[in-house]
C-alpha cells in the first residue's frame, strides 16, 4: 500500500487551503469586501483602508489568482491603465468537520454568476 503524503504536501496545492489561508488574513477580508457592494482602484482602496499601496496590489492579485474578485472595468489616466476591483463573493462560510474544512463561497449580488 502506497505511504499517504505529509499533511502539509498534501495540502500544498489544495485551492480550498489556499482560499482560507488568504481569507484568514485581516488585510485580505478588508480589502475583500471594501469592493463587494462596488468596483474601486488600488489608490481608493488604499486611501479608504490606510493600507500601503504596495500591499494592495499584492493582496489584489493574490485574490484574482483564487477568482474571488475580477477586474470590473478599467480606464486610462495619465497614459496608465486603471484597474477597478470588484469582489466576486458576497459571503464566505468556512466550517470544521472531521480533518477537512469545508469552504462555502456565495456569490456577490452583482454578479452574473448568481
Amino acid at each position: 500500500m502506497p505511504e499517504k503524503p505529509p499533511i502539509l504536501k498534501l495540502k500544498e496545492f489544495d485551492v480550498t487551503q489556499k482560499i482560507i489561508e488568504a481569507l484568514s488574513n485581516v488585510y485580505t477580508r478588508t480589502i475583500l469586501f471594501s469592493i463587494k457592494d462596488n468596483a474601486k482602484g488600488v489608490n481608493q482602496i488604499s486611501a479608504e483602508l490606510q493600507v500601503s499601496i504596495s500591499s494592495v496590489y499584492k493582496i489584489l492579485a493574490h485574490l484574482e489568482d483564487l477568482a474571488l474578485v475580477t477586474v470590473e472595468q478599467f480606464y486610462i489616466e495619465d497614459r496608465k491603465k486603471i484597474k477597478m476591483y470588484r469582489s466576486r463573493i458576497g459571503r464566505v462560510e468556512i466550517s470544521i468537520s472531521g480533518a477537512e474544512p469545508e469552504l462555502r463561497l456565495y456569490p456577490n449580488s452583482y454578479s452574473d454568476d448568481s
